[in-house]
């Protein structure tokens, strides 16, 4: 035994050593890793501790040291990656995940990064992409590329700049599909026909305006109409001839006209609508729901009341209108401020004068030390309270003057209230059989009430409604189980007046005037005219009370009326709400078909396009107007510009005949304006004492003119000049604006 144990003892020494050995290194590697860590080298202090951990793997410290430090290396790597990829700088961010890979390469977030790295390249090819293609105008495809980085990354800038190019881009192509119009729209045109099939109509009308009509399936080409019309535009001839016959039309370009049945079917299918979104600020969305339902007839729309926000799908004509009548209402209530000056006016008088005799007199034996002895007999006594008389001399005047001058500012129809006062509580008790008694409280309000709604008119008066009512506590009267409640005085007045902005009011007469008199003493001498108030005491007392308002309102802002053309809005038809006006603002009366009323055809030959009664410049800019106006009457002259640029020019006109009510300064020249594919009207006034006149209007640079006569009104139908030349005959050719069918005489 002594042998085996001088082998085991070396043995166990070397454990020893090595186990402290490997515990000295295990701490200094501890040590080194927290020494980096604090100078910001954490992949250096997490290798430090990998090293480390290779050499002990069962050391639970080390383990438990490289997991914290691991986390944190991957934090500060992910920090470095997300300044980068703000910054755009790709590179940077593949650099930190090549070194994640390296520190932590199972780490998940090394492997988000990895994946986020990959997203960013195919964002960045998707956004190339999407600027190439609109550089290319194709707007459909960028706007796909665009929509995919969006929804995967709805915060970069690149993307939804270029999301909102491609929004600009489809909202002027839904503008200018919205405010479409004919190219050809203002063109004269003169069509006569008598029970003519309509595509005969329709054809006619093509050749002579430069129309192209396209006709849905279910079109009755064979219907029969009979119209004539003499130097009316294409408008609103096109417009005759398809509210006559129950159809609709679809602009497809400046030149292409899709006709269809007016069904609501038809117009479902074929009618583009556009959808927008309103969010008010003043008006309630229901009510707002309800105008747009009954008035537009609008059945696609949509409340958020948490937003107040509305959206409308309709046709771009209806939502014209939906916009006007949504301005209209999202107006803000009306305000007024309220000065209010209430005074209680109190005045209390009290007068006691006289002497106060005793009440008792006792003959007996001396009852207390305070009786006085006034004579004795036997033992009795006469006795008497001390002292025996109390001369009273007094008079108080009260004058109290309680003032509230609260300012109040109010909406339009709501109701403010002004408590100046106090709460009483009154207390209830309740009996309850095999229950017991319960108490309740509940409060009055004593004090000053005062509630008032006004109600701002449009012409700056107010209508205010006022309720006012003041009361105090007169007195207190106990109930069963002690329970107590407050006798209340009180004085109301309730009232409807209308004030002009700044007028004040004043409301008065709530007067509460007391006037007692008492009077105490012997018996039959205290009621002596004058020597009364030798035996008794009299006390006049006089209470008086007066309640005054004073109310001024002042407007602190009130509706803003729309104008009188804003207000009168046109509104369509009951079936087609927001559609064009049937009105023919252009044209010629005649009193048989295919014979105008003036001789305007035969003294204006038409110019290059064969549109009879028109100017033409050599652009093709036109001007038009009446024939024959009267004196004092006012018209409109039209200005079409039918290509694509605007036109700038200016209308020369006779200052002698004709006015320009509209443009301050003019004298003889209008400068006018005209759109692309485009009119202008000039409104002119006739002078009263003009007549018997004719006159040339001219736009600049020697174009076109056009000629007016003004009307003498004292001469008679006979001094009219000569008919024009006689109506051509079915067989004779006509200019290529009219347009013949079957014979035209009845």
């Amino acid at each position: 035994m002594k042998y085996r144990f001088r082998l085991i003892r070396p043995l166990v020494w070397v454990s020893l050593l090595l186990t402290l050995t490997l515990a000295a290194c295990a701490s200094n590697a501890l040590r080194d890793a927290e020494s980096l860590a604090r100078q910001g080298h954490h992949e250096e202090a997490l290798a430090r501790l990998q090293q480390s951990i290779d050499a002990h793997e069962d050391d639970q410290a080390i383990r438990t040291a490289w997991l914290k430090q691991r986390d944190t290396t991957v934090a500060h790597l992910i920090y470095l990656a997300d300044a980068a990829r703000a910054a755009g700088n790709l590179k940077e961010v593949e650099s930190i995940l090549v070194r994640m890979e390296k520190a932590a390469p199972d780490h998940p977030r090394t492997v988000w990064l990895r994946t986020e790295v990959d997203r960013i390249k195919r964002h960045q090819r998707l956004l190339k992409e999407a600027q190439a293609d609109l550089g290319e105008k194709a707007y459909a495809k960028a706007e796909s590329a665009l929509r995919i980085v969006l929804s995967e990354d709805p915060g970069n800038d690149l993307a939804r700049s270029l999301m909102g190019q491609v929004d600009e881009v489809r909202e002027a192509q839904v503008r200018q599909r919205s405010i479409l119009q004919l190219a050809s729209g203002d063109q004269p045109v003169t069509l006569e026909f008598r029970e003519a099939p309509i595509r005969t109509v329709f054809e006619a009308l093509a050749r002579a305006a430069n129309v192209n009509f396209v006709f849905d399936k279910d079109v009755r080409g064979e219907a029969k109409v009979t119209l004539y019309l003499r130097q009316t535009t294409v408008n609103e001839a096109l417009r005759v001839i398809l509210n006559t016959q129950n159809l609709g039309y679809k602009l497809l370009n400046a030149n292409t006209v899709l006709v269809f049945p007016n069904t609501q079917q038809k117009q479902r299918d074929l009618l583009d609508t556009v959808t927008r979104t309103f969010y008010l600020t003043n008006a309630d969305p229901k009510q707002v729901q309800s105008l747009i339902r009954t008035v537009a007839k609008t059945r696609d729309i949509f409340v958020d009341e948490r937003l107040n926000m509305l959206v409308v799908r309709d046709t771009p004509e209806v939502m014209r209108l939906i916009e006007k009548l949504v301005q209209n209402m999202d107006l803000p209530d009306p305000e007024v401020m309220l000065d209010v000056q209430v005074m209680e006016v109190s005045t209390n008088k009290l007068n006691q004068l006289g002497l106060s005799w005793p009440t008792e007199v006792n003959y007996g034996l001396p009852a207390s030390s305070t009786a006085s002895i006034v004579d004795s007999r036997s033992g009795l006594r006469w006795s008497a309270l001390n002292p025996l008389a109390v001369a009273t001399l007094k008079g108080s005047t009260d004058s109290t003057n309680l003032l509230a001058n609260p300012k109040i500012r109010a909406r339009n129809r709501e109701k403010a209230k002004v408590l100046l006062g106090e709460k009483l509580p009154v207390f209830t008790t309740t009996s309850t059989a095999n229950v017991g008694v319960s108490a309740s409280v509940s409060y009055l309000d004593v004090g000053l009430k005062l509630d008032i709604e006004p109600r701002v008119q449009l012409d700056n008066d107010v209508n205010i409604k006022i309720d006012l009512e003041v009361s105090s506590i007169t007195g207190k009267v106990t109930g069963p189980a002690g329970s107590l409640a407050y006798q209340v005085g009180t004085r109301q007045a309730s009232t409807s007046l209308r004030l002009k902005d700044g007028e004040t009011q004043i409301l008065a007469g709530l007067i509460n005037d007391q006037e007692s008199r008492n009077s105490a003493g012997i018996p039959g001498l205290h009621d002596l005219p004058l020597a009364g108030r030798l035996f008794g005491t009299t006390t006049d007392s006089h209470n008086k009370t007066e309640v005054v308002l004073l109310i001024t309102p002042h407007i602190v802002r009130n509706l803003i009326q729309p104008a009188a053309a804003g207000s009168a809005m046109p509104s369509g038809t009951e079936a087609q709400p927001g559609a064009a006006a049937w009105f023919m603002q252009n044209g010629e009366a005649s009193s048989s078909p295919g014979n105008g009323a003036g001789a305007s055809a035969a003294r204006r030959p038409a110019l290059g396009s064969g549109v009879p009664g028109a100017a033409l410049r050599g652009n093709g800019v036109r001007v038009t107007g009446p024939d024959e106006v009267l004196p004092g009457s006012s018209f409109i002259v039209s200005v079409y510009n039918p290509g694509g640029m605007p036109l700038s020019t200016g209308l020369t006109y006779d200052s002698a005949l004709f006015d320009a009510p509209d443009v301050q300064g003019a004298n003889g020249r209008i400068q006018v304006e005209v759109p692309p594919h485009g009119n202008k009207n000039v409104t002119l006034q006739v002078k009263p004492k003009a007549g018997g006149a004719e006159t040339d209007l001219a736009l600049d640079e020697a174009g076109a003119t056009w000629r007016i006569r003004v009307r003498d009104p004292q001469a008679t139908t006979s001094d009219a000049p000569p008919p024009a030349e006689p109506p051509a005959q079915p067989d004779e050719p006509r200019s290529n604006s009219g347009a013949t069918g079957d014979d035209p005489q009845p």
